[in-house]
């Protein structure tokens, strides 16, 4: 079980040797319930990605609270695994190594991490690379072994930041696929961090639309599309009606944001 209660969290930076604040989030309420799959969608600088590390334990709230079923987050934990759009991966371990990080890190016995490792490599489609470094990766494979390692410790929720943002189309494509054959396996709780509309009317169950900076939450919008997914229903007039419904939202932020800037 892994519920998420966000409560009344803001976020204000403190301005550049004594400027002006810089103030990222308004306010914000949301509950994801357990097993949940939820997409975070809102034009570039609203504070998506502040608010998906304060979810993970890497930033503080200004104010606010954050919990995981009903357990204050002050510090990332196991029960949180983040995956971020660039490529993390640690340059001097293999792709076993890294996707054994998070159990080594807990004293899981070298057998047992291996077991886990090579499990996890099979799922995303990485066996036969166990002894590869990152550098020897695509990038759709290096995202794939991230996956896989912010899977190794069976975490309640996954976080991710616009993880397939660097990658082709077509990979792109692909990753959507893995993760959600993932997510409709394990069952975990999800927040998905994109600016892509397509991509959120894909992957999610509820799609949440953030204003302009500072950001809070304008709208949620429910995809009613069964499981499992495939690519075909993005031709269907549903995800049409979905996707035109969210790049309105989006679009009145955005144009709200460059006048703000001029």
């Amino acid at each position: 079980m892994a519920n998420v209660q966000i409560a009344a969290v803001e976020r204000t930076f403190p301005g550049v040797r004594g400027g002006v604040p810089t103030r990222a989030l308004e306010p914000i309420d949301i509950t994801v319930a357990d097993n949940d799959f939820v997409a975070i969608l809102g034009p570039s600088g609203c504070g998506k990605s502040t608010l998906l590390r304060i979810v993970a334990g890497l930033d503080r709230p200004t104010a606010g609270r954050v919990a995981v079923d009903g357990v204050p987050v002050e510090r990332p934990g196991a029960d949180r695994g983040m995956v971020f759009q660039s490529y993390t991966l640690f340059p001097w371990l293999t792709v076993r190594e890294n996707i054994g990080f998070g159990p080594r890190e807990r004293g899981v016995g070298e057998a047992q991490r291996r077991a886990i490792a090579d499990a996890l490599m099979a799922k995303v489609g990485l066996a036969g690379f166990a002894d590869h470094y990152p550098r020897m990766l695509s990038g759709g494979m290096q995202q794939r072994a991230a996956l896989a390692r912010a899977l190794a410790n069976d975490p309640k929720i996954l976080l991710l930041d616009e993880p397939f943002g660097a990658l082709d189309h077509q990979t792109r494509a692909l990753m959507q696929e893995l993760l959600l054959s993932v997510w409709e396996a394990d069952r975990k709780t999800v927040l998905f961090v994109t600016h892509d509309i397509e991509e959120a009317v894909f992957m999610a169950n509820r799609v949440l639309v953030m204003t302009a900076r500072p950001g809070r939450i304008k709208s949620e919008v429910t995809v009613p599309l069964p499981h499992p997914r495939h690519w075909r229903m993005k031709t269907m007039p549903e995800f049409a009606r979905l996707k035109e419904q969210l790049t309105e939202a989006i679009r009145e932020e955005t144009l709200r944001a460059a006048a703000m800037n001029v």
